[in-house]
């Protein structure tokens, strides 16, 4: 079966074997979202902070119904309902009867298109479930803990034919895009190494005041924590990697091919949980596990090799350390520091503006929709990540970041666990194309 045909056979089965789902812990009855052509119905699993930004942007969107969304937390159904009321939506249908009531809203024929904003554990099987019920995926990052989750979000795919998209929002920042314009027209000549990261303090996210965590606590607290504690890993690596696989085109004649990492010792957490509640807190005798800044370093089929940075138990401000250098130039850009240099056009053996540069690489998508965008959250960039998962489900096409680049990318933290464990010992990624990414062709993010 072609995958268009898997699609319908999925809809049409969904449709015939789910129904409406009615039961008592919906807060308002299930009835069918009417849509006029060219509409979609969009629904969402977690309408916390993150996911609620998701919710205001598709409520702002044409063409875009939201007739549920799932989510356990009162407060967040609460927050979402007053949201969608105050873009002149109709209030949606809640599934939050336990950690599984997204099962049950994914029973429904009149949804489209999902989107996931839920603690990471969750997002693998969120998405493939998605996917399994016949309906478009959109996950939030990172898509998958383990190998074995990478495998089950390519496996769903590629037996439903339903696409998923990771929501890598940064891959839309304005820096980003104008620098991946420049790559592609060849203005630092054949790309040789990049950096990336993320580097951030989240210190003050991963406890509360109280210097709660876990049960109890509140926010990111409530389940970021626990992966501090747990696994010596890089946790968190597709916001500075995903811009960069896309400037070299990763799954898309290039893949990366082996990475080895180290970690520096853990004190970071300790030190700050004894600043805020004193050497005797409990909280500062905990055995965390996971290494203040961890290193990891990839080698691509094509040569390059990437440096990507974990560092999020210090203090220091935000920053994604991008770098790209090629033959014919070099560029660091992030926020308080952005230079470029290109041979034969920089002035001496100096640094130019990078503003400059930008103003000339822009991308047609902000020269476009800046305006829109700088109203969004994130500088803009969110605003285009949900815009291209409701286009994708709208065109009926795949997103231009794929189950693909969802798993590759997400795969770095179980590698570089792995990697640590092992004295730092390379580790190979799986081909998740399945040899495909040979003849795959690069993707132009619109």
């Amino acid at each position: 079966m072609t995958k268009s045909s898997r699609r319908s056979f999925l809809k049409t089965a969904t449709a015939a074997g789910a129904g409406i789902f009615v039961a008592p812990h919906i807060a308002k009855a299930g009835a069918k979202t009417k849509k006029k052509s060219g509409e979609v119905n969009i629904a969402f699993i977690g309408v916390g902070g993150r996911g609620r930004g998701h919710v205001a942007r598709a409520a702002q969107t044409e063409g875009v119904n939201i007739p549920c969304f799932c989510d356990i937390d009162p407060a967040a159904v609460e927050a979402t309902q007053k949201l969608l009321k105050e873009r002149g939506k109709p209030e949606a249908t809640v599934y939050s009867d336990g950690e599984h009531a997204y099962k049950e809203m994914l029973k429904r024929d009149d949804i489209d298109g999902v989107i996931i904003s839920t603690p990471w554990l969750w997002h693998t099987r969120m998405a493939v479930a998605t996917m399994k019920s016949g309906k478009y995926a959109a996950v939030e990052v990172s898509a998958a803990n383990t190998i074995e989750e990478c495998w089950d979000l390519v496996n769903a795919y590629e037996e439903t034919g339903m696409p998923c998209m990771i929501l890598e929002n940064v891959n839309y920042r304005r820096d980003v895009m104008a620098v991946m314009n420049m790559v592609k027209q060849g203005i630092f000549g054949e790309v040789v190494h990049a950096r990336c990261g993320y580097r951030h303090s989240l210190l003050n996210v991963k406890f509360n005041k109280d210097l709660k965590f876990g049960e109890g606590s509140h926010g990111e607290a409530r389940w970021r924590t626990q992966h501090s504690l747990t696994r010596n890993a890089d946790v968190y690596p597709t916001h500075g990697l995903g811009p960069i696989a896309a400037m070299l085109d990763i799954n898309r004649g290039n893949r990366f091919l082996y990475l080895t990492s180290v970690a520096s010792k853990a004190v970071g957490l300790k030190d700050y949980i004894e600043e805020k509640g004193g050497k005797d807190h409990p909280n500062a005798k905990l055995p965390w596990k996971q290494g203040d800044i961890i290193t990891s370093t990839i080698k691509t089929t094509n040569g390059e090799t990437i440096i990507v940075t974990h560092d999020c138990n210090l203090p220091r401000p935000y920053s994604l350390n991008f770098h790209v250098a090629g033959t014919d130039g070099v560029t660091d850009f992030d926020y308080g520091h952005r230079r470029i240099h290109v041979e034969g056009q920089t002035k001496g053996h100096g640094w130019d503006d990078f503003k400059a540069w930008q103003d000339k690489y822009d991308h047609p998508l902000w020269k476009k929709y800046g305006e829109i965008a700088n109203g969004s959250g994130h500088g803009g960039i969110d605003y285009f990540v949900t815009r291209e998962f409701i286009n994708a489900v709208k065109e009926q096409r795949e997103p231009v970041m794929d189950v693909y680049d969802a798993a590759a990318w997400s795969s770095v933290t179980p590698l570089s666990e792995a990697s640590i464990a092992q004295g730092s010992a390379p580790q190979y990624f799986p081909d998740f194309t399945r040899g495909t990414w040979i003849n795959r062709k690069p993707v132009e993010f619109k």
